[in-house]
């Protein structure tokens, strides 16, 4: 969520001259400053919320800087406040940082050299809370729909649909990539049909040996084959009066796509060994990787299903598409993973919301929830070079390489956000078409996402 107000710089020094000076040079660059002449003044202000950094010189009469952190500190460990320090207390100042604070800036120095730690310290304080309205949001009870987390348009549009298609009890097709969560939208639609309280059977079509897959959907009387010694209610049986996910449809075999088009056609089925049709009452959302109807039309799927099975579909766009969704899932799925380890999440740096950001996810929200299994157990994101930095450990990062991760999430966001269509995504960027065109070359972006051309 975007911080709207601007941010507050908290100027505390007892030196008057110093202290009205640089509180013009901030203002002319843009801050709102309030100004102290004692750190006992502002400590007041400060609040959990406070969207702002303390810029604060650590010698002053009644409450030094030092002591004034450790109150900060109290009220909000993760404000950030800046020190202003002679020659003589350089040391002092080194202590304060390994007690929480930002930075120091040595006098005399360029108000320049302030304004630039300060602009990396509101970024880090926007983010912070940033953070914690996305926390807030995943724990209030205004998310209908655990399992369809985000606040990207299309995730709104999704959230719709499912609630739209939930009580039509009409068969759907969700198309998307491997761990898109096609699975979590089948569930959704169940839980949003009359059918919630009946059963939800989910079947993983590509899973099941071929020797038993008839079996297992159709079930068996006893004798229908070597082995079967007793009757088994199959699973499309087991689904009567609820849901039936069929899940990797497209890895069915031809010749029982025959048998389970007839199954759609009829709503009945008969299990193997008996010639007795059982009446349905059934709903079947059916989930693929690949285009049926491309598949359909090279012969490698039946062209009747696909048609019976597609009377409404939902497509499920992958997390690259979404970045704006990264982090809020993120959250959730280590929120599940503490419960399951019984571990404290630890703190998410703007190094982490930088490598989840530039990562493509090719598995999706099933690679971001072990991504986020590893964060939790302590063991790095594993995203290759994008690893966690562990405690202590000296990380250098270039400027080059941290302004070109950041130029690709926000150019990526843009383009999620306006759902693929360039025009209005360079006019929010306030750049030209071509502009816009050589960072999406430069930077891999896919853009194919309305199927618009650049």
């Amino acid at each position: 969520m975007t911080i709207s107000q601007s941010p507050q710089i908290f100027l505390i020094d007892d030196d008057n001259d110093l202290r009205h000076a640089l509180e013009q040079a901030l203002e002319l660059d843009g801050y709102e400053v309030m100004s102290f002449g004692r750190a006992a003044e502002a400590l007041p202000q400060v609040h959990f919320q406070l969207f702002g950094v303390v810029v604060c010189d650590v010698r002053m009469p009644e409450m030094s800087g030092p002591e004034f952190l450790k109150k900060v500190i109290e009220i909000d460990p993760a404000l950030p406040v800046i020190f202003i320090t002679g020659h003589g207390d350089v040391a002092m100042a080194v202590s304060a940082m390994r007690d929480g604070a930002y930075d120091f800036i040595e006098k005399p120095f360029p108000t320049s050299q302030l304004s630039l730690v300060i602009n990396r310290a509101v970024e880090k304080r926007r983010l912070v809370l940033e953070n914690r309205v996305l926390r807030e949001e995943i724990d209030s009870e205004e998310l209908l729909d655990e399992t369809l987390i985000g606040r990207s348009a299309h995730m709104v549009q999704i959230r719709q649909q499912v609630k739209m298609l939930g009580g039509a009890d009409i068969d759907v097709m969700v198309n998307g990539e491997t761990g898109a969560g096609k699975d979590m939208v089948a569930r959704a639609l169940h839980e949003h049909s009359a059918r919630k309280s009946k059963p939800f059977v989910a079947v993983n079509c590509g899973a099941l040996p071929g020797e038993i897959i008839e079996s297992e959907l159709f079930g068996h009387e006893p004798g229908a084959f070597t082995g079967a010694t007793q009757k088994r209610i199959g699973k499309i049986e087991y689904a009567n009066g609820g849901t039936l996910f069929l899940d990797e449809i497209e890895s069915m075999p031809l010749d029982l796509q025959v048998k389970l088009l007839r199954v759609v056609e009829t709503r009945g089925v008969e299990r193997l060994g008996s010639n007795k049709t059982i009446p349905l009452d059934i709903r079947i959302v059916a989930a693929s990787k690949e285009d049926l109807a491309e598949a359909s039309a090279q012969g490698t799927f039946r062209q009747d299903l696909y048609f019976r099975l597609n009377v409404a579909s939902i497509n499920m766009w992958p997390l690259r598409h979404r970045s704006e969704d990264i982090l809020m899932l993120f959250y959730r799925l280590a929120r599940q993973a503490r419960a399951r380890f019984r571990k404290e999440i630890p703190e998410v740096t703007p190094d982490i919301v930088a490598a989840l950001h530039a990562h493509d996810w090719p598995g999706n929200v099933r690679e971001l929830r072990n991504c986020a299994d590893r964060f939790v157990l302590g063991v790095g994101l594993g995203l290759g070079e994008a690893e966690t930095p562990q405690e202590n450990e000296a990380v250098t990062h270039h400027l080059g390489d941290q302004v070109a991760r950041f130029e690709k999430s926000v150019i990526a966001q843009e383009i999620s956000r306006n759902q693929g269509a360039l025009k209005p995504t360079y006019e929010a960027l306030g750049i030209s078409r071509k502009t816009l065109y050589d960072k999406i070359k430069k930077y891999g972006l896919d853009t194919d996402i309305e199927g618009e051309n650049v």
